[in-house]
């Protein structure tokens, strides 16, 4: 497939794919809203990366602007959307529960409304390892139940996974979901851990670290994360059969990761948690500098732990991450300190 939409493309991941995908000598529609979640100026500078290709074309709009999004895939005709536009955050939406609705499923029903209506090849959806709570099974599998989400972030995920599967089931519409996993990197978001420490700790304020340290992550380097993304474009689920007598049925067994429908849904995720605080070691590191911590108590809607179980995506399409948190976070601290003229302290 080689004309492809990407919502969110201004974002941390929907940058970073379009600019390997038009590498690649993909035609690319970008759309972002740009909104002040976080700094738009950022937003703009990644889009200035990839802004002057020919083969690239942003607008600027809304997923939620409904009028506007049925134009946009009647003009463009895409071949493959991947919808990475979202409000993102598990803690802001304790404050701003509305923008989620409006992003999150108003704007995810246009996407799946455009891909209806113009024979969309392919939708692959931006899910979130939050959709598993406090699973207490681990590592994650697609196979457990997600049905007990601990945020709203989490829930509108959890929706757009019903949603898609719908679509998919009434209108043979191939969809594949990705459930990212902390992804981490240049260019990265600052409203998430690595930027947010990052930043107080060469300013020389203290970092906020929550349950006291006693968490893990698996944290998920951009270049792996949008590596598989890329993989999944051309890999096209397909429906199964559906069993016609009992006696079918009771030779089936089907989970919450499998469908008769053309529906998958994927982790994608580094495989390997770590610990906060062995996080936080290793980007003192990369700074050579060594940070100030404030412990706190675990905040409303945070999970323990997230550790992603990735077979069904390795057997998919051979993904498997290979950027180790060193490297990764010598890479981020790198641009961080050049984006905005730091000197380094150490180099990486």
């Amino acid at each position: 497939m080689d004309r492809i939409l990407i919502t969110g493309a201004a974002g941390f991941i929907g940058h970073r794919l379009a600019e390997l995908l038009l590498n690649q000598g993909k035609t690319v529609i970008g759309i972002d809203n740009l909104n002040p979640y976080y700094s738009v100026q950022l937003k703009r500078d990644r889009l200035a990366q990839i802004q002057d290709h020919p083969n690239f074309k942003f607008f600027e709009m809304d997923l939620s602007d409904r009028p506007r999004m049925e134009q946009l895939f009647a003009d463009t005709m895409p071949e493959a959307v991947i919808n990475l536009a979202a409000q993102a955050g598990v803690r802001y939406s304790l404050e701003n529960p509305h923008s989620y609705v409006d992003s999150n499923l108003v704007g995810f029903i246009n996407i799946l409304e455009g891909c209806r209506h113009h024979q969309v090849k392919h939708l692959v959806f931006a899910s979130s390892s939050s959709v598993y709570g406090n699973n207490r099974t681990k590592p994650f599998s697609v196979h457990h139940s997600v049905d007990h989400p601990i945020s709203l972030y989490a829930a509108t995920k959890k929706a757009n996974e019903l949603m898609a599967h719908s679509y998919s089931h009434l209108y043979g519409i191939p969809v594949s979901g990705l459930r990212f996993f902390t992804v981490y990197g240049p260019w990265g978001r600052p409203d998430m851990a690595t930027f947010k420490f990052t930043k107080a700790i060469l300013e020389g304020r203290p970092i906020d670290v929550y349950n006291y340290g006693d968490m893990r992550r698996d944290f998920t380097y951009i270049d792996d994360i949008v590596e598989g993304v890329i993989r999944l474009i051309d890999h096209v689920p397909s429906a199964q059969k559906m069993p016609m007598t009992d006696e079918e049925a009771a030779q089936v067994q089907l989970s919450p990761g499998t469908s008769y429908a053309p529906y998958r849904i994927y982790n994608i995720g580094n495989n390997q948690p770590i610990k906060l605080l062995e996080f936080i070691e290793v980007l003192e590191d990369s700074l050579g500098v060594k940070a100030e911590k404030n412990f706190l108590p675990l905040q409303p809607g945070d999970v323990l732990e997230t550790y992603a179980d990735i077979d069904a995506l390795v057997d998919a399409v051979g993904f498997q991450p290979k950027t180790t948190i060193q490297e990764g976070l010598a890479k981020f601290a790198a641009w961080y300190c050049d984006y905005y003229n730091i000197p380094q302290r150490k180099t990486a």
